[in-house]
């Protein structure tokens, strides 16, 4: 740490040459600026740099080298582990870089490192034009991405890291590169997954498919029909096309029009068929679960935008997720994860989801270190509640689901999907046999370890 001279003289310079905005612990707007969606985090870095564009994260950077401060790097502020602020550094906040502009010939985004998802799919909807994104609007489309990115889409057009083709990237030393297959093809590769362990993404630039049409089906049944609803969904993904995805879950019914009244606030087993394509294709695939006695009922047909922000959550609650991916779901699993139900936390947000992989995630590059790409199934424990009386039991909750599933783990994990759960829970989502080469990439590119607020790769 520098001394409080050289560290003032610091602050003032970049107050000025700043051309976002800057905020220090005494400054209003301070709290409201560290604010993250995780109520849980509650720190208080030194300094928040608010950048308007790639000049001022060079900026920024090299302000934090100066002073040896260590850097997080903000931009949707969604990490369940708050590794979007620190204590005591310099938080790099990419929310004004939002800027999205499609180039539709080229099927092709360019997308500011501070976009969120809503900034992408609201850009692409005019051209019929997708890709895989995160299942809730307000997630930072940078950290998704360079963390593996799972979504809606991911059956039918692969993991979103599977579509990415360039990042502009500020590296610890302050400089800044583009980064594609041709230019720093190894720092390329280390992206596809690394997460924000070698800069500070600027940009990113993303590959599109044609969408024309979208539909779902949103199924809600009584808790006691879990296992058969969850086995039939099962069946019909593992039967059908990869346009078909979505996932079955536990919820608490949400006090929601569609939702009787006498529902509401209960425990509920439910299904979200999603299908990239038309409302006919989607009933036909959707027939053995209509078949099932139901509550609620909604099949439609829906834009991609739309859906996105469908289950967004709301900012402010209390979070702690975790998940396992499976090397099947077998009647035992299902059993399993069914029973598991019994003893979620309710009435809170907390849900108990069962994702399919499979489609275009497994035949998708082998070589990026996103070492689940070939697990069949994830059971993610989504624990979001409101009183910190609730804590405990919903973390243990979660540590349950996840001993429940583990017989039939592959032992990998997506890290986006987790908070920090120590080093052998980073190797298990970036791959053993891939860390050495990622350690080399850390060594060269942050030999100091700069950015370590993140699923930290330590330089070899």
């Amino acid at each position: 740490m520098a001394p409080l001279s050289k560290a003032g003289a610091a602050l003032a310079a970049l107050r000025e040459d700043l051309a976002g905005d800057v905020f220090a612990p005494d400054d209003p707007g301070y709290d409201e600026a560290r604010t993250l969606f995780n109520a849980m985090i509650d720190r208080r870095p030194a300094v928040i740099a608010q950048c308007e564009g790639a000049s001022d994260v060079v900026t920024a950077v090299r302000f934090a080298r100066e002073l040896d401060l260590p850097i997080a790097v903000r931009g949707g502020g969604h990490s369940v582990a708050g590794m979007s602020l620190n204590d005591g550094g310099l938080v790099v906040d990419l929310r004004r870089m939002h800027a999205v502009t499609v180039h539709p010939a080229a099927r092709a985004a360019h997308i500011g490192g501070g976009a969120v998802m809503s900034h992408l799919d609201r850009a692409c909807e005019p051209y019929g034009l997708a890709t895989t994104g995160g299942r809730a609007s307000t997630t930072g489309v940078g950290g998704f991405v360079l963390g593996g990115g799972t979504g809606w889409l991911d059956r039918k057009f692969g993991l979103a890291v599977d579509n990415l083709l360039g990042v502009d990237l500020v590296t610890a030393d302050g400089e800044l590169l583009h980064v594609t297959a041709e230019d720093h093809p190894d720092l390329f590769w280390g992206l596809h997954g690394g997460g924000g362990n070698f800069g500070v993404a600027t940009s990113l630039t993303l590959r599109l498919h044609e969408l024309p049409q979208m539909s779902i089906a949103f199924l809600l049944y009584l808790p006691e029909r879990g296992p058969e609803v969850v086995r039939t969904f099962r069946d019909v993904i593992e039967s059908g096309p990869p346009e078909a995805g979505g996932g079955a879950i536990y919820m608490t019914a949400p006090p929601e029009e569609f939702v009787p009244p006498h529902l509401v606030g209960l425990l509920v087993a439910g299904v979200l068929l999603t299908y990239a394509g038309p409302e006919e294709g989607l009933r036909k695939l959707a027939e053995p679960l209509l078949a099932i006695p139901h509550e609620v009922e909604m099949v439609t047909p829906i834009p991609y935008a739309d859906l996105q922000c469908m289950i967004d959550d709301p900012p402010g609650l209390r979070n702690y997720w975790s998940a396992e991916y499976l090397t099947g779901a077998p009647d035992a699993f299902v059993d399993a994860f069914c029973a598991r139900a019994d003893s979620m936390p309710v009435p809170t947000g907390t849900q108990h989801v069962l994702f399919p992989q499979g489609g275009a995630i497994a035949s998708g590059p082998a070589d990026y270190p996103v070492p689940y790409r070939d697990a069949p199934w994830a059971v993610h424990p989504f624990g979001m509640w409101e009183d910190p009386a609730d804590d405990d039991r919903v973390r243990e909750w979660v540590r349950e689901v996840r001993a429940d599933a583990r017989p039939w783990s592959t032992g990998a994990v997506y890290l986006n999907f987790t908070g920090d759960e120590g080093a052998d829970r980073v190797v298990a989502g970036m791959g053993a046999e891939n860390m050495r080469r990622l350690g080399e990439l850390k060594r060269r590119h942050d030999p100091d370890n700069v950015f370590r607020f993140n699923h930290n790769i330590k330089p070899l």
